[in-house]
């Protein structure tokens, strides 16, 4: 788990700038994620190839019917590979399994790739907000998928 927050820090960082507050998010959302982990629904994947860890994904019970789909990354060098819309996949398919009615998430405008990741594989946008909670001004996004069995 301690690679899942300083992978995200390191990353988001070099990337967009954000700083030690999005950090401390992940941090948060890691905790909250050991402390309250209920294994029948919920649950993390970590990807590896050759031994390395190069991305990831959580789900976490927001309420008993739904379910929140969160810190999803790819390394640099995964990218491109289908890594990320396969650990995506995970989620849905594991939230259809428990029985959750919706996934829902929150990301960034300015998260192209995993945007498009959602939208393809049938997330609709609901809602966007300003901020600056990181750093620098971005617009956070969240997104639903309703769930059937």
């Amino acid at each position: 788990m301690g690679w899942v927050v300083e992978r995200h820090g390191a990353i988001y960082f070099e990337e967009y700038g954000w700083g030690a507050l999005f950090e401390a998010l992940v941090a948060d959302v890691v905790r909250n994620f050991l402390l309250n982990f209920d294994p029948a629904r919920e649950h993390c994947w970590i990807a590896e190839r050759g031994g390395e860890r190069v991305g990831c994904v959580f789900v976490v019970k927001q309420s008993p019917t739904v379910a929140k789909l969160r810190l999803l990354i790819v390394e640099r060098q995964a990218r491109g590979s289908g890594l990320g819309r396969s650990l995506v996949r995970e989620c849905i398919d594991f939230s259809r399994e428990k029985g959750y009615r919706k996934l829902v998430l929150w990301t960034h405008a300015n998260l192209t790739a995993a945007r498009n990741i959602y939208r393809k594989l049938g997330f609709e946008l609901v809602k966007t907000e300003a901020h600056r909670r990181f750093g620098p001004r971005v617009v956070g996004e969240f997104w639903e998928l309703k769930l059937t069995p």
